[in-house]
């Protein structure tokens, strides 16, 4: 991959929107969850807050691949590199897992709603969020593999002194990388796409079929499923499909990086997907937005004599203490 100033600015544009609009959105379902953990867990709790941790991390790694874009070369200390890619695949590969069981966790729940309510244990899913940690976390060690492989080619410069960042691989490389990037195809991508597809396929219809539901509560469920498989294609897809292409034609694609920035955008896509999953975290952004709102609609209404939004006046002094009663 060459850096160019456009594809430069490509990925800032893309890196920042994420941090700037998931950093807040999971700092919030962070408290949301753990707040809820800590009182009365359930395995979706679990496995969501185990998720938000994943894309918390991901987001704090995210700067320092903002400066390798912003001066199109690898400038920080170099062991920085290997770890920020390690943390960075992971992640993407992490949330796949944690998706899939959120899936499995709603199908089961109304495809078996007594037998399976039986059997939930937060336990479970600690375990199963611990599982997935490990092997993604294993998979992806291939970028300290590669970094630090030892190369038999006397031609070949030690990556501690190139100015690139898990690029440029060689021969010797390549010949490792390609058949690990295709199992992580196959077993992190396309295994839980497929377990997931089949959960919400199955989870819509059996929705759709209940007579005694709330309208409400359905489109809320079926708007969850469909925007988790929407991530899975929008979001994983086109990286993962790279994977094949580059062994296929036994290369790392050029387009790859391209590719890899819609994956970013599952850091911001996962909040509202938890939106849907929990009515701990509706109520917390509720509440969140009734605060902004009075926080930012009071002062207009105490330093003008009609306040544009809420219509206030200086003669009606009578209805701003119920006002602002409402919106505490």
């Amino acid at each position: 991959m060459t850096w160019t100033v456009g594809l430069s600015n490509l990925v800032l544009a893309v890196y920042g929107f994420t941090l700037v609009t998931g950093l807040p959105a999971n700092i919030l379902a962070f408290y949301t969850f753990f707040k809820k953990v800590r009182q009365r867990p359930t395995p979706m709790d679990v496995l969501l807050l185990s998720l938000t941790i994943s894309d918390l991390i991901f987001l704090f790694f995210l700067p320092f691949r903002m400066v390798e874009a912003a001066n199109m070369k690898w400038t920080l200390p170099y062991f920085l590199c290997p770890l920020s890619g390690f943390i960075f695949y992971s992640t993407i590969y992490n949330s796949t897992f944690h998706l899939t069981a959120i899936s499995v966790e709603r199908y089961m729940g109304v495809a078996f709603p007594i037998k399976y309510k039986l059997k939930r244990k937060p336990l479970n899913a600690v375990i199963a969020s611990v599982i997935f940690w490990v092997v993604s976390m294993a998979h992806c060690s291939i970028v300290y593999i590669m970094q630090y492989h030892n190369h038999s080619n006397p031609n070949f410069t030690e990556p501690s002194k190139r100015n690139t960042c898990y690029e440029d691989f060689s021969e010797e490389q390549l010949k490792i990388l390609l058949p690990v990037r295709l199992e992580l195809f196959a077993v992190l991508f396309l295994m839980p796409f497929l377990i997931c597809c089949f959960c919400y396929i199955r989870f819509i219809h059996i929705l759709s079929n209940l007579p005694n539901i709330n309208a409400k509560k359905r489109y809320r469920a079926i708007g969850m499923a469909l925007g988790t498989l929407l991530v899975f294609i929008v979001c994983f897809m086109p990286y993962n499909i790279s994977h094949v292409v580059g062994y296929v034609k036994n290369e790392s694609p050029d387009w790859r990086v391209y590719a890899l920035l819609t994956s970013t955008f599952n850091a911001c896509l996962d909040p509202f997907i938890f939106y849907f999953s929990s009515s701990a975290l509706r109520g917390t952004f509720k509440n969140v937005l009734q605060e902004l709102t009075r926080r930012l609609l009071m002062p207009c209404c105490r330093s003008a004599l009609n306040c544009p939004l809420l219509n206030c006046s200086s003669t009606d002094e009578k209805t701003r203490p119920s006002m602002t009663d409402s919106s505490l």
